[in-house]
């Protein structure tokens, strides 16, 4: 009698639940755009999610303990003149976040720790370089203010956002519209998928594929799913894929070994109602002594509901098994390293004792001085002290008041909070 083999592996009881109707966020109204991206971005501080909004493009930001009913005069994050597309957290700065426009636009946003009293409607930068929509963002894993754009005009912008200049154009690589784009771990190489139903690996270094159409995939995995689009998420650290189907109501997760036949189904999480979009929570922000080893935001009409994904363990103790060092929020190297050639794998960290965010971090951008671009010649005229061009002391004059009056400005914000929060608890008391 032959007897069946059990595959080991520590990964073949991984169950997900649905958190608590408390711990969802409701009262969202979620964006009805017909888009093929996840319409959700979190990270250990926040949850973004893009929202309808008259008069252009809107996302909601709020701070991950916010749960509940959220108040319909919660102020949004606006700017774009057409709807939002796709939106992305920055994985070296949690404060910061960038927005992709059917406006051609995309727009990076510093996110303050306290909650603001008005919509956020100036954008840090706006890097302008797409013809059309852009509805694809992705930022470097490794490499300090680097972010990747992609467009309907079937280009592929690799930015420096400290700078707001364009490092590299990938324009003549795709002849159809690009589906998705990701990097490898340590962003050496980008892997895309088009309309023209091809798969490239791409150095955006050198503006080569590669490696172009496999001829025979490593395995084939038939999916009982609706014809909606198919949002993957990798977790590198435990080698496991998460397929979640936009307007399905189910995640199907698998194993990648590097033996045959490679890819193992695990299971499936399976839900009422259908997924309008997936936010995938880094490592960095999972409770580690609840042997957590991924959260998903599920988007639903109206509301925004975490599943947590476990391991059951018995012990109490910290499963070194289960979370090696993971990817922190330090990058590696900086943009123009990145550019010269360089490569280096994420900074990992230790989850042993949990993952507190650092404190708010601020963007800082690097523009060209204008007035270092001399005039074109020509006759010379004599030129009266109003015309005269502003100093480097003026202007660095300038620019510390400037400086000055935000901080300032920020201070009054927080204040007028804390009074309007005092006020609240006094009325609270009253009642």
């Amino acid at each position: 009698m032959s007897r069946r083999v059990v595959r080991q592996s520590k990964f073949r009881h991984v169950f997900g639940q649905a958190a608590k109707a408390d711990q969802a966020y409701e009262d969202i109204r979620v964006s009805k755009v017909t888009w093929d991206s996840a319409f959700c971005a979190v990270n250990p501080k926040f949850l973004a999610i893009i929202v309808e909004a008259g008069g252009g493009g809107a996302f909601i930001v709020l701070p991950l303990a916010k749960t509940g009913r959220v108040d319909k005069n919660y102020p949004l994050v606006t700017g774009h003149t057409g709807p939002v597309l796709d939106i992305d957290w920055c994985p070296h700065n949690d404060n910061v976040i960038a927005s992709a426009s059917d406006d051609t636009t995309v727009m990076v946003w510093q996110i303050p720790d306290y909650t603001p009293v008005r919509n956020i409607t100036e954008p840090v930068i706006t890097l302008e370089g797409h013809s059309k929509r852009v509805g694809i963002l992705c930022w470097h894993p490794t490499a300090r203010n680097v972010l990747l754009s992609a467009g309907g005009d079937n280009v592929i912008i690799i930015w420096n956002v400290g700078t707001g200049e364009a490092l590299l154009s990938l324009d003549d690589i795709h002849p159809d519209v690009i589906h998705s784009v990701c990097w490898n771990s340590n962003g050496s190489l980008l892997a895309t998928t088009c309309k023209d139903k091809t798969l490239r690996i791409i150095d955006p270094r050198k503006s080569q594929v590669v490696a172009n159409n496999f001829e025979e995939p490593v395995a084939l995995q038939e999916m009982d799913t609706s014809n909606g689009v198919l949002l993957p998420f990798y977790d590198h650290d435990s080698s496991i894929v998460y397929l979640c189907g936009k307007g399905d109501s189910s995640i199907r997760y698998f194993e990648i070994t590097d033996e045959p036949p490679f890819v193992h189904y695990l299971n499936t999480f399976s839900s009422k109602e259908p997924q309008r979009g997936m936010g995938f929570m880094p490592k960095r922000g999972l409770d580690v002594s609840k042997c957590e080893i991924a959260r998903f935001y599920k988007l639903h009409e109206r509301k925004c509901e975490p599943i947590v994904m476990t391991v059951p363990r018995k012990s109490d103790l910290f499963q070194d098994d289960l979370y090696p060092d993971t990817p922190g929020p330090e990058p590696a190297l900086e943009a123009d390293e990145w550019l010269s050639g360089q490569d280096a794998e994420p900074v990992l960290i230790s989850l042993k004792e949990g993952y507190i965010p650092p404190k708010h971090r601020e963007l800082r951008i690097t523009k060209r001085n204008i007035l270092d671009v001399r005039p074109p010649a020509g006759p010379r005229r004599s030129q009266s002290s109003s015309e005269a061009p502003l100093s480097q002391h003026t202007l660095e004059t300038l620019l510390e008041e400037i400086k000055a009056l935000r901080e300032r400005v920020q201070a009054q914000e927080e204040r007028i909070t804390a009074l309007e929060n005092m006020l609240c608890e006094l009325v609270d008391g009253t009642d």
